[in-house]
């Protein structure tokens, strides 16, 4: 029965991502723009909260996966496109499709690579170590000609509404099943206890991997969606303060609490853009210290979130 649910809930919102796209002619630029912004943020933090608040690890580099997604679905879409639309006959959409899988695809991989070593640590090593991968990813990016470098890779606007709100939907679905599964209730008991998980037979490093793979498929899922959106795939939009505003998303909105943390990410989207409108954008970054300083004093379990909670 949960499952149909599931599935009702899924087909109704990919049919509600239909519907938007075929009104969104009719909606201020403006408020477009923000509302696919938001809902790529969404997707992002949902991606975040898979490996930081369900499976309990910290890492600071997710910027990066988000980086690998984008730049792959970049280069498919660049070098492939107009080959394929010529050669084979496909459409635009079709390519772009495959172009944003293959992102999704070499981010989980890339996942894999650098999660079965880093991994095995904990903590405050596993934060550095994540942080450091992002940093190596924009390093890459900067000495490759073939995808701009520094200069940045201009690429077709082909993300549409459709595509981000499908996305979206998909993305938060399967989280979403993963976390009410046998995998998902893994993946907590690793967060509660990584010894006593160890102890009853969990395979903890396998699960740490599967979450990053899975963290890292949407995320790159998402940098698709933003550098075919922008047109643009800068470096600099994939740094170390990007990583950070989904790492406040995921701890404002309550940590492992999924409804809380697409919440946090409507919040910290949202937020920068009205104090720009109200004349103190310049402040944004100290609003957002002061209310991180805030939360963990007040309600260290995030607005939205419950205390020892996965839903």
């Amino acid at each position: 029965m949960a499952s149909r649910r599931h599935l009702l809930l899924t087909a109704l919102g990919l049919s509600a991502a239909y519907a938007l796209d075929r009104m969104s002619g009719h909606f201020p630029d403006y408020f477009l723009k923000l509302a696919l912004f938001t809902s790529i943020n969404i997707l992002m933090a949902a991606s975040l909260n898979l490996i930081n608040g369900i499976a309990g690890q910290f890492s600071l580099g997710h910027a990066g996966f988000m980086a690998v997604g984008g730049y792959t679905a970049g280069a498919v879409t660049v070098y492939a496109l107009p080959w394929l639309t010529a050669r084979l006959g496909l459409p635009d959409g079709a390519v772009f499709f495959a172009a944003t899988l293959a992102g999704g695809l070499a981010a989980a991989l890339v996942g894999l690579i650098v999660g079965l070593p880093t991994l095995r640590l904990k903590g405050d090593y596993l934060a550095i170590a994540t942080l450091g991968f992002g940093e190596i990813v924009g390093v890459i990016i900067v000495n490759l000609d073939s995808v701009g470098g520094a200069r940045g890779f201009l690429v077709p606007m082909l993300t549409t509404p459709f595509w981000v709100w499908a996305w979206m939907v998909a993305g938060l679905a399967v989280i979403w099943a993963v976390m009410r599964s046998a995998h998902g209730r893994a993946l907590l008991a690793i967060r509660e206890d990584e010894t006593a998980a160890a102890g009853i037979g969990i395979p903890v490093v396998r699960y740490k991997v599967y979450a990053f793979m899975l963290g890292g498929f949407f995320a790159g899922i998402s940098g698709s969606l933003l550098g075919h959106r922008m047109a643009l795939l800068n470096p600099s939009s994939f740094g170390f303060l990007r990583s950070v505003d989904y790492v406040i998303m995921v701890v404002l909105g309550g940590m492992g609490h999924l409804p809380g943390v697409c919440l946090g990410a409507v919040v910290i989207t949202l937020l920068p853009e009205a104090l720009r409108l109200m004349g103190l954008g310049e402040w944004r970054m100290i609003l957002y210290a002061l209310l991180l300083l805030l939360l963990m004093l007040l309600r260290p379990q995030g607005l939205f979130g419950k205390r020892l909670t996965s839903l």
